[in-house]
């Protein structure tokens, strides 16, 4: 295993090819514990150049989670309140409260720190 600091784009580019071909591998093993080092190298470089990837906005992450689960609307109502604020919710019109946003993260499992961000309609 020959493992060294990302410092260039090329380096980036033969550490994403790498982790592609190591993809599958299972953790514990030689090729895991080297996929591990490898994303943790691009993970630090991709943060130092700036690529970071931005959250997914709540009201997204929220229905993803729902065709995830096989939820309806109907399934948010303890989360959420009734039809209507739902609607007004996945619909942008309604911000998330902080109840909201326990119980979706509770319940959902969706990440607090996405659920937090300004949902306001503008």
């Amino acid at each position: 295993m020959n493992i060294h600091p990302i410092k260039t784009e090329k380096n980036y580019e033969e550490a994403l090819t790498a982790i592609d071909s190591l993809f599958d591998a299972a953790p514990g093993t030689e090729e895991g514990d080297h996929l591990d080092i490898l994303t943790t190298l691009v993970e630090d470089y991709e943060r130092k150049q700036h690529y970071d990837i931005p959250s997914p906005d709540p009201i997204e992450a929220i229905k993803f989670r729902m065709e995830q689960e096989g939820l309806t609307r109907k399934d948010l109502e303890n989360l959420i309140g009734g039809r209507g604020r739902i609607s007004e919710v996945l619909s942008g019109k309604r911000s998330l409260t902080l109840q909201m946003i326990r119980r979706l993260h509770k319940s959902l499992k969706i990440p607090a720190r996405i659920l937090i961000k300004d949902t306001s309609p503008h």
